[in-house]
């Protein structure tokens, strides 16, 4: 623990110590959670509700005003690397994660730093893609936060003391989390990382006050288990399905839906012939015991690393002319999904990015018609495969739902990859591919990317917003009629969330890939959006010379 008025010195010097004691705050109740942000002061969870909309009510920034938008306080978190972070604020405290886990509490009136907590990681840790972690969860008293090394931290809200902290996996055979759990009522839920590593994906519950753990969904069946057919011989052993992103609540039909991630080995499917469940896919679980209610699998016996781990939706749409409730999900395969949230039905598919190859469509219950063209071949492709492996929209990032509109804003990558298959043998902890991406680009040797305002009652693309960069930031929209996201240039961005006309851009100094929120304290709306890279858009595109590596949090109001 760094002392909030030695933070600069700690930093420099590796100074730790406990922070003095603080006021108590109020306890953030199942009742408080269940408002999302509702309570305008707040933004409570990862996803702002459990529906996952990333939207707030908030209008005192609007169409009419956002042009005058300018920062308020900015908070330098002096760590390099992914800032993928959003923020969580309770009670005029903000919580942020940046790499390496390294956790602040913040005013988030004034920008203070309350206390930071730096997890001290083994010297080596086994991770795909980065040191990255995308936020934290809070309940009553506590914060929660997932490691690079598979742990799970309970912390005091207030002081930052560890309360517990438990182990998910051993991360020497490649376990890791890097998403922001979800609180239940008392449970405290995520997922991890690690498909690449062929470690066997799984959905855990732990007692908020205690740290035990209350059950485990494995994503990968076992001998004797539904769905172990789908795995040739013995590869379900190794067979990955990593459920790293963020679940999503619903508490009216009390289910839980996560979002799976690629079978291993990735690019080559030959040692596990078959659909390979439940990788790439969603599962509906009850959150009392973790027992699965259905699934949907998006791509079985994927070979493209079309991860199926990108945000889902719960929205009261329609379909064939009907009310439906539905959850929808804009998967990095390039096709925008839309099922029945109780069963999970499949009601439409549509393709959502300007080029998509390795399909010829979906059939009439949403499986996708393959064209073995465009299989990964061993030395690579001939031709370019679209969308790329890494989408298509990323679960890296989020997109963003708004009522009032009833549109869905995705953010999302073009780019196709001549990907390759080759040799998988499987070693433990360590990269378990069977090929690799190949070379990245778009069709016509250029990789961008765009925000689209998609209708998941037809899959209609309203209006889009055409960026020169891939879109690796996450989105936010608002009571203002507004959509808020960032790119790589480093420009914080906002629409006009009916027509996509551009209102508002700042220059933050590093290309963005974070998730924006709102909040309001003390009559004054806040935009808070996290600037800093690294990762997606070097392994697409190159470096971006005129955007440095350094992440800072910076806070806009009106003047």
């Amino acid at each position: 623990m760094r002392l909030m008025n030695l933070g600069t010195l700690a930093l420099v010097f590796g100074l730790t110590a406990t922070c003095p004691a603080a006021e108590p705050l109020p306890a953030v109740t199942a009742k408080r959670l269940l408002t999302g942000t509702d309570t305008s002061a707040d933004w409570l969870m990862y996803g702002g509700n459990y529906s996952n909309w990333r939207y707030s009510p908030l209008r005192d920034i609007n169409r009419g005003n956002v042009s005058k938008l300018r920062p308020a306080w900015i908070f330098q978190t002096g760590v390099p690397g992914q800032f993928e972070t959003s923020p969580v604020i309770a009670d005029g405290v903000m919580f942020i994660t940046a790499a390496y886990n390294n956790l602040f509490a913040l005013d988030a009136l004034t920008g203070e730093m309350l206390w930071h907590y730096e997890h001290q990681m083994p010297s080596e840790i086994q991770i795909c893609c980065g040191p990255t972690n995308r936020g934290v969860a809070i309940a009553g008293d506590k914060v929660f936060m997932g490691t690079l090394d598979a742990k799970l931290i309970a912390f005091e809200r207030a002081t930052g003391n560890v309360v517990w902290n438990v182990k998910l996996d051993e991360y020497a055979n490649g376990y890791s989390s890097t998403a922001a759990p979800l609180v239940i009522e008392n449970k405290v839920i995520i997922g991890n990382a690690g498909g690449e590593y062929g470690a066997r994906g799984f959905i855990d519950a732990y007692d908020v006050d205690t740290g035990k753990r209350l059950w485990r969904r494995y994503t990968i069946p076992t001998t004797g288990e539904p769905g172990v057919e789908t795995w040739a011989g013995d590869s379900y052993k190794t067979g990955g399905g990593p459920a790293w992103n963020t679940g999503t609540y619903d508490p009216m039909q009390r289910l839980l839906y996560w979002s799976i991630g690629n079978p291993s080995p990735d690019w080559n499917g030959d040692p596990r012939e078959g659909d390979n469940l439940y990788t790439n896919s969603l599962l509906a679980l009850n959150p009392d015991d973790g027992t699965m209610k259905w699934y949907f699998q998006y791509t079985p016996h994927d070979v493209w690393d079309y991860d199926g781990n990108t945000g889902v939706f719960v929205v009261d749409t329609e379909h064939n002319g009907a009310p439906v409730k539905a959850v929808v999900q804009p998967n990095r395969n390039g096709y925008l999904y839309v099922l029945d949230s109780t069963t999970g039905k499949f009601l439409r598919g549509t393709q959502y990015t300007d080029s998509l190859n390795w399909a010829k469509g979906l059939d009439a219950n949403g499986r996708p018609i393959f064209d073995p063209k465009f299989v990964p071949m061993s030395g690579g492709n001939p031709e370019f495969i679209c969308p790329g492996n890494v989408g298509g929209q990323n679960g890296s990032y989020t997109a963003a739902y708004s009522p009032a509109t009833k549109l869905l804003y995705v953010p999302v990558i073009e780019s196709c990859g001549k990907m390759e298959k080759q040799v998988a043998v499987f070693v433990n902890g360590t990269p378990f591919w069977g090929g690799g991406p190949g070379i990245m680009q778009a069709e016509d040797g250029l990789a961008y990317g765009h925000l689209s305002a998609i209708d998941p009652a037809t899959g209609k693309i309203k209006w889009r917003y055409k960026d020169p960069w891939p879109m690796v930031g996450g989105t936010l929209t608002t009571g203002g009629g507004l959509v808020f996201t960032g790119n790589q240039a480093g420009y914080a961005l906002a629409f006009d969330d009916t027509t996509g006309k551009e209102l508002w851009k700042f220059q933050t100094g590093s290309m963005i890939r974070s998730q924006p929120v709102t909040y309001k304290l003390g009559g004054t709306q806040y935009v808070a959006i996290a600037s800093g890279g690294g990762g997606i858009a070097v392994a697409i595109v190159g470096e971006n010379p005129k955007v440095t590596k350094g992440d800072a949090l910076v806070v806009f109001a009106l003047p």
